[in-house]
């Protein structure tokens, strides 16, 4: 609400004056107050700012805040104010609190800093309006933090000693040294209503943020944030989490940052920062820069939410880009020239369906040796043949002998050669081709498998068979239907996430009369009405001779449809002849 709220200002401070987004005026407040020294009000209105409209005054004679704070310190009417919702109920509100409050010995703490600052506490510059404002002091051995609840009373404060965080005490009613209670400046809360707010672990660390203008909060410890009740920070829109630089106080603000949710953004510290460095020590040893480095810090700042941020994002897709570009995703070809032009080589998820025995596996195993051979990382889920099946007909093809041939093994001395030749092939591209048949099998599972693979292999691509979608392992064989939907998903996300390529198999859909259908369509599929939304290009390969005829081995042939595609024209790609008796196929033209 950038312009309302800037309207809201403008309205109630007479004489003030924008520029570069900030708006200038004299301090009401201080002119209520009847103060010596009258401060000037700044409010933040750049609306792409996290702290817009957050206002305060260069003297501190009001805590700092967002305008639903300016409005109940001016008499402002709540409905008057952009953001406001008469609905909102406020964490705290319901309690009763005792009538002895220890308010009367703050003064006395405060004006012994001052007097009397420990020497650890001089290595940084924290001003006597910063000091009052929090009503912060010292006991001539522990510092004093008053722990100021919202009744604007103080019941309980906590002693830390200078040198030693570590040694500290509570002083006062112990019933406020626990949640809900011990939140050092709880105000600021609802002073940052709508708006943005610091929480940082350890008292003396707030101080350097409040001193260069930044509202914020402290919990004691980090191991605090475990019992932080998150509704205390429902209405504030942008949290700023920095703890200390350490793995445990790291861990802390991540679990408190995945129960919060999104309006969590995690600082992280500069790499060169010591470990278990706080923010007291980066002020102390910045000095100057300090502010810089904070606001530099803050653009940087990561937010907890379920989304990459934007730099990551782009970054992802130009990586992408430049290896789609490359030599590794133009080789992921098939090795049959016109269905490599018809589907721009072979990417993504690629389901091919056909008749019983049209030769559906031979057709993929021919694919993925021959893409092992070329050193593409192939995984083959097999659930039809089994390995040595498959190992034989690759070695048949290689060798171009028939696998009674092999088995005999009575060969001349020409194919005895060729042979040995052709398992020399067959063990070496094992190393890009692995063939599973778990029937266990799990996404899981096979995300681990491509991983594997992919670090086996040093490749940036891994191709991935299924043979077949229908004999994937399902949990209920009921739930077959919902099941291999439910795997097809699966699929889309390990295809977006791993830029993994697949080649499905898939059963065909019969008839009222028990045929399959001559013209292949998209609804030729079988069992799931999710293929259509899920591949990038769906094909079918049916046999043109029939199964119980007497045509030769040699002449049968099949032909493959693209019958739907994300980015290609679907249509006739080629024939495929049998290569009888070596179990793989030749590419013939498209007949006109």
């Amino acid at each position: 609400m950038p312009n309302v709220i800037a309207r809201f200002y403008l309205q109630h401070l007479p004489g003030a004056k924008l520029k570069n987004s900030v708006l200038y005026a004299p301090c009401p407040f201080c002119a209520q107050k009847d103060a010596q020294e009258k401060g000037q009000l700044t409010a933040v209105l750049n609306p792409e700012n996290f702290f817009h409209g957050y206002f305060r005054c260069s003297s501190l004679c009001v805590p700092g805040g967002f305008p639903l704070h300016f409005a109940r310190l001016r008499g402002i009417s709540s409905a008057e104010v952009p953001g406001f919702d008469p609905d909102r109920e406020y964490f705290g509100h319901d309690v009763d609190y005792p009538a002895k409050n220890i308010n009367h010995e703050l003064p006395g703490f405060v004006d012994k800093l001052i007097g009397e600052p420990p020497s650890s506490f001089q290595t940084v510059p924290i001003s006597e309006k910063i000091i009052k404002e929090l009503h912060i002091g010292y006991n001539g051995r522990y510092l004093v933090y008053p722990y100021i609840q919202p009744d604007g009373n103080c019941y309980a404060a906590r002693c830390v000693h200078p040198e030693r965080p570590e040694d500290s005490f509570w002083y006062g009613d112990e019933r406020f040294a626990v949640e809900p209670f011990c939140l050092f400046n709880g105000p600021a809360v609802e002073h940052c209503e709508n708006g943005a707010l610091f929480v940082v672990e350890g008292e003396q660390n707030l101080l350097p943020l409040k001193q260069i203008g930044l509202p914020g909060i402290a919990v004691p410890t980090a191991g605090d944030l475990e019992h932080l009740d998150t509704r205390r920070l429902q209405w504030i829109r942008t949290v700023f989490l920095w703890v200390n630089h350490g793995a445990e106080s790291a861990a802390m603000a991540r679990s408190f940052a995945t129960r919060t949710g999104y309006k969590v953004r995690l600082i992280r510290w500069p790499e060169h920062a010591a470990r278990n460095s706080s923010i007291f020590q980066l002020a102390a040893t910045t000095g100057p820069v300090f502010q810089k480095q904070v606001f530099t810090l803050l653009k940087e700042a990561r937010a907890f939410s379920p989304f990459s941020s934007p730099a990551g994002e782009y970054q992802t897709f130009n990586e992408r880009l430049a290896m789609e570009s490359g030599d590794s995703y133009t080789s992921l070809t098939t090795g049959f020239i016109r269905m490599d032009q018809a589907l721009n080589g072979i990417h993504g998820i690629n389901i091919m369906g056909g008749t019983p025995k049209a030769g559906k596996s031979t057709f993929f195993i021919q694919i993925a040796s021959e893409m092992a051979l070329r050193k593409i990382p192939v995984i083959y889920y097999d659930f039809e043949n089994g390995r040595q099946k498959i190992y034989l007909r690759i070695l048949s093809r290689l060798s171009r002998l028939a696998i009674d041939q092999i088995k005999q093994n009575n060969l001349v001395s020409l194919e005895q050669q060729r042979l040995q030749q052709s398992k020399k092939q067959l063990q070496a591209l094992l190393h890009w081709l692995r063939v599973v048949n778990d029937r266990k099998l799990s996404p899981e599972i096979m995300r681990r498998h491509i991983d594997f693979l992919r670090h086996e292999t040093n490749s940036p691509y891994t191709v991935v068979v299924i043979d077949s979608l229908h004999k994937l392992p399902f949990k209920d064989i009921s739930q077959k239907r919902s099941g291999i939907d439910g795997w097809l998903r699966h699929l889309e996300a390990i295809r977006d996430e791993l830029g993994v390529t697949f080649l499905v198999i898939s059963e065909l859909e019969r008839s009222t009369d028990g045929q399959f259908e001559q013209l292949p369509h998209l609804g030729s599929f079988k069992g799931s009405g999710d293929i259509g939304y899920s591949a990038d290009n769906a094909m079918v390969l049916l046999p043109q001779w029939a199964p119980f005829d007497a045509t030769p081995p040699t002449d049968r042939c099949n032909e493959l449809w693209l019958v739907a595609s994300r980015e290609q024209s679907p249509g006739k790609v080629a024939a495929y002849r049998l290569d009888f008796p070596f179990w793989g196929f030749t590419e013939e033209a498209v007949s006109m």
